[in-house]
């Protein structure tokens, strides 16, 4: 049967593609501190079904002695959004972008938001960032799966390894909220549940018939840590 979780390379999953792009939108706030710069799958509600989700389902980490790390975390909307919408976990977003880290540090100083950021390789050995009580991406193993790179002796594919990334950083009973767009529901669920993580619920989207077939163009799917 076909790998279907295994998709071409493109520059969108390469660091010096998202190093330039946030190069871009740091100058582009210098200039007009009111640009924080594109919200992934704003068109599509992701970010808002995320925080959502988040803040009505996961109300016990609503405190500070809780943490949330955001993997990916581009310009740390997802983060932001949180905090605008009062949950009080302590927050970290990792990225591999040296940019998007500076731009993300940027607007949390402009807007005093106690959200703190850092440059991280999630898939070298010596990270060790801590447990999370919840773990979140939006779109960043859609961008891995895109890099083509491989980790480990057996050299294996990020997106084979990327569940034992999650079960290192997410406390026991934790929970790891994904989406994607390039992967449907039921790929995501066969990558992430090899080992200790057990599907939790779903978000749901709206839905769209084309030829007789019904689907959405994205997916989330929460996870727990048995």
């Amino acid at each position: 049967m076909e790998d279907t979780t295994r998709l071409n390379e493109s520059k969108l999953g390469t660091k010096k593609y998202w190093d330039d792009f946030y190069s871009v939108e740091r100058v582009n706030f210098k200039e007009n501190p009111e640009d924080t710069g594109e919200c992934w799958f704003e068109d599509n509600g992701a970010e808002e079904g995320m925080v959502n989700f988040i803040v009505e389902n996961l109300n016990e980490f609503n405190n500070k002695e809780s943490s949330v790390i955001d993997l990916g975390t581009g310009n740390g909307h997802l983060l932001f959004e949180l905090y605008e919408n009062d949950f009080e976990a302590n927050m970290l977003g990792v990225d591999y972008s040296a940019e998007s880290v500076q731009f993300a540090t940027d607007i949390a100083k402009a807007k005093e938001y106690p959200v703190k950021f850092t440059q991280a390789d999630i898939f070298d050995s010596n990270w060790t960032p801590g447990e999370f009580d919840i773990v979140a991406d939006k779109g960043t193993l859609d961008a891995i799966a895109l890099s083509g790179l491989t980790v480990g002796e057996n050299n294996q594919s990020v997106v084979e390894v990327y569940h034992s990334v999650i079960e290192k950083i997410l406390k026991k009973n934790g929970t790891f909220l994904i989406t994607s767009c390039n992967f449907t529901e039921e790929e995501l669920i066969r990558i992430i549940t090899k080992g200790q993580l057990a599907v939790s619920e779903t978000i749901e989207y709206p839905v769209f018939e084309f030829g007789g077939v019904k689907g959405s163009t994205i997916c989330s799917v929460a996870f727990v840590k048995k």
